[in-house]
């Protein structure tokens, strides 16, 4: 079992060796009261969800948490890191593999710095850095941003959709990263194929076997995972893959998202040809995840349809977000049915019903 007093460098290899294997990494989202307040117990039972589902890890304070949550004025930051490391403490207690565990890390630089110092002191292993709050920014001002954490803390890097508050990065930038010694993964949620390969170009040039892909297109994991990536080096050639997953869409149906990394995994590892009832599942988790998501609506409902799944299910007692006007956008919780009904063995309804009580008791 993982040393239950929390990590520690015995683990250190341990944790690498998962997180390039490939491990389902949720988006932790933020569990509020009706009076928009932090709900302790509904947020451990989320935790405790992720865990029990077969998650090899966690993501906390990332955009599906909520980047408000990052403003001193919320206060919420460390409350919130402080109780998923808890439940990680205690889920690697009765695990062998102990879970990465993901910071989300944001603002300028001072702020950033802060944060890794806070999320290292935590027992977060890595830090997942967005740099939406350097719109703008050169390439060498964001490289140098991205150092300086990586002082602190070993770097996921974050390719964020514009759309849901990323900015721009472009092959140059990626290149740039991976000399950064201290990067550990890089997580493309692009939701563009252009910027994707932009991002898996630059590692495979880079040289280096140490960076873990995962993917965040939530809107193409499936083919993320199968597909093999080949660029040219020089002479010869070489392949990377997306080994796994840090997904908003995998905090929701989590047991069953668990299923389909390793039926991914195992396909692209054997380099087996494509069954076609993969390739209609990954249309089907498309269309699901475009309902979760918002896509019609520029994903405006994104967090509040993540929260909509969950209150279904009964691990949310409602989809407040910290912002008022963060609500489902009209039409958007028939969509949700819509593919809950279409798609019912997407979803692990049934799991969480069989264990509900358990989570969110203790």
């Amino acid at each position: 079992m993982a040393n239950s007093d929390g990590p520690g460098k015995s683990d250190d290899m341990l944790v690498r060796h998962a997180l390039c294997s490939g491990v389902v990494i949720p988006a932790h989202p933020l569990a509020l009261n009706a009076a928009r307040q932090l709900d302790e117990r509904r947020q451990r039972a989320l935790s405790r969800y992720y865990i029990a589902a077969g998650a090899g890890g966690l993501a906390v304070g990332v955009h599906t948490t909520q980047f408000r949550i990052h403003d001193p004025k919320v206060g919420l930051l460390k409350p919130v890191w402080t109780l998923a490391a808890e439940e990680m403490d205690r889920g690697d207690a009765a695990r062998d593999m102990p879970l990465v565990r993901v910071a989300g890390i944001c603002g300028e630089t001072r702020q950033a710095v802060s944060e890794a110092h806070l999320a290292r002191d935590l027992r977060f292993q890595f830090g997942l850095l967005s740099l939406g709050k350097l719109p703008g920014a050169s390439i060498p001002r964001l490289l140098d941003h991205c150092r300086v954490v990586a002082e602190i803390i070993p770097l996921f890097g974050f390719y964020l959709q514009p759309k849901a508050g990323g900015v721009e990065l472009p092959h140059e930038f990626w290149h740039g990263f991976c000399e950064i010694e201290n990067v550990a993964a890089i997580k493309i949620a692009a939701f563009d194929r252009y910027r994707t390969l932009d991002v898996i170009r630059a590692v495979v040039e880079s040289g280096r076997d140490d960076i873990a892909l995962y993917t965040g297109n939530d809107d193409n994991i499936v083919f993320d995972l199968i597909s093999p990536y080949r660029f040219d080096v020089g002479k010869s050639a070489a392949d990377r893959c997306f080994v796994g997953g840090l997904l908003g869409q995998w905090a929701v149906w989590t047991s069953q998202a668990v299923a389909l990394h390793r039926r991914c995994r195992d396909l692209a590892m054997a380099q087996d040809e494509v069954p076609s009832d993969l390739l209609r599942l990954a249309v089907e988790l498309t269309d699901a995840n475009g309902a979760i998501f918002d896509a019609a609506n520029d994903f405006r409902g994104c967090i509040p349809g993540i929260h909509e799944v969950l209150r279904r299910q009964g691990l949310l007692s409602g989809g407040w977000c910290l912002n008022e006007d963060e609500v489902l956008s009209a039409g958007q919780a028939a969509e949700i049915s819509r593919v809950s009904s279409a798609y019912p063995h997407l979803a692990d309804d049934e799991f969480v019903a069989q264990n509900l009580d358990s989570w969110l008791s203790g």
